[in-house]
């Protein structure tokens, strides 16, 4: 998924019914490039995409720390 794709602009999470934002992966030469996601900085969860295709169950979120949480408020597409 691409930071401008239309379809970010009406996904929202199944929990509070708000925006959604996409997280890039952040790539170093060493690692293997982590999975794309979505993420509510409102409620500090993360919903994974699996293909191409966000996964937007309440069940399939997961809640992330508070350290988590600022290393993907920088990780967000603009």
């Amino acid at each position: 998924m691409k930071p401008d794709d239309p379809l970010l602009r009406i996904l929202a999470c199944p929990l509070d019914k708000g925006p959604l934002h996409l997280v890039v992966p952040d790539v170093s030469e060493d690692e293997e490039e982590p999975p794309e996601s979505l993420y509510n900085p409102r409620l500090h969860r993360r919903y994974p995409i699996v293909d191409g295709i966000p996964q937007l169950l309440p069940a399939s979120g997961e809640q992330v720390s508070d350290d988590e949480h600022e290393e993907l408020l920088k990780r967000m597409a603009p």
